[in-house]
């Protein structure tokens, strides 16, 4: 077994956690901005709903990850702890600015960077960056209008209801929908860190075959649980107070429409950015109002972020690879 493969772990873990920090709190975000859950028993349910998902729904995209991407038999451990760095960097800097990013894009584009600076082109695998493109054009266009097409149906269905019978009903359909939601996000986000420890498993000699366990499932999703609870209000607080106002039937919508969507993606081993896909449904949703009703200067620093996430990530995985490539 080598050396380095105990710290590379922990480095895998520290990742998972930060994905807990920011990406997670996307999933729950919209029922405590609604009230409909306090933030601590939001926390709980999302905790439990990840791991779940995360244990029942497969491992297609955590194998889409480990082995889709880079060639596994080319690759080193440095560039599994060069990605894992470069992600716990550029999280903490976007935890910094309260800017929900997408761990999908910084992982496969620091593996990427630290795979070419490795083994140059030929590590790479095409077939894994298409279903990123699929996952990217489902997460930004698939949420944004799907969560106005649920919207505008609900309007219509309940355009003879009170305000305050709607709230009502909505009120706890939504506990169900962030559920939801939170069991989606362990289907596809919750397996990419596991497919990761998957792979250092490989690299370090400590199996020989690329196998997502189950005890690797346990622990990464316990760990990004853990990283909710402590670090995940500052993500909550931008994607469900900033966006737009919500109410419950528009987090019922926006929730309906993200988990649908990232479960269709999950199913087909897409990696799909669950940070994109619950946004761009909540600004759907809110655009369904009139336009005003989103803050779209909140919109466009979040997409900044976005689109800056895969040159940063990617420089970041080249260089630290380079580096690490000299002592490992």
């Amino acid at each position: 077994m080598h050396d380095a493969l105990i710290p590379i772990l922990f480095l895998v873990l520290a990742a998972e956690f930060v994905n807990g920090v920011t990406d997670a709190p996307n999933a729950i975000a919209t029922v405590v901005s609604t009230r409909v859950l306090p933030p601590l028993g939001a926390v709980g349910m999302a905790a439990v709903f990840n791991l779940v998902g995360a244990l029942v729904t497969g491992t297609a995209v955590a194998a889409t990850i480990g082995k889709g991407f880079v060639k596994p038999e080319v690759i080193s451990l440095s560039v599994v702890a060069a990605s894992m760095i470069t992600i716990v960097l550029w999280s903490v800097v976007t935890w910094r600015l309260a800017l929900p990013t997408s761990k999908s894009h910084e992982l496969v584009a620091s593996l990427t960077g630290a795979g070419l600076s490795s083994g140059g082109v030929s590590v790479l695998l095409w077939a894994g960056w298409e279903k990123v493109i699929i996952g990217l054009l489902l997460s930004t266009f698939g949420g944004f209008f799907v969560g106005t097409l649920v919207m505008i149906c609900l309007y219509w269905i309940l355009r003879r209801r009170s305000p305050a019978s709607v709230r009502g009903i909505f009120g706890r359909l939504q506990i169900a929908s962030s559920a939801f939601m939170a069991f989606s996000h362990g289907s596809n986000d919750g397996q990419k860190f596991m497919g990761v420890f998957a792979l250092a498993l490989l690299l370090g000699g400590a199996a020989t075959q690329f196998h997502v366990s189950w005890w690797v499932i346990v622990v990464c999703g316990t760990v990004m649980g853990l990283g909710t609870i402590f670090g995940g209000w500052r993500i909550m607080r931008t994607v469900g107070f900033k966006l737009t106002k919500l109410e419950p039937v528009n987090g019922f919508a926006a929730e309906t429409a993200g988990g649908a969507a990232i479960m269709l993606a999950s199913s087909f081993g897409v990696p799909l950015s669950t940070t994109h896909t619950i946004n761009t449904a909540i600004m759907g949703v809110g655009a369904t109002r009139r336009l005003s009703a989103v803050h779209w200067e909140v919109a466009r620093r979040i997409v900044a972020a976005w689109v800056l996430t895969f040159p940063a990530c990617f420089a970041l995985g080249w260089v630290l690879d380079k580096g690490l490539g000299r002592i490992m």
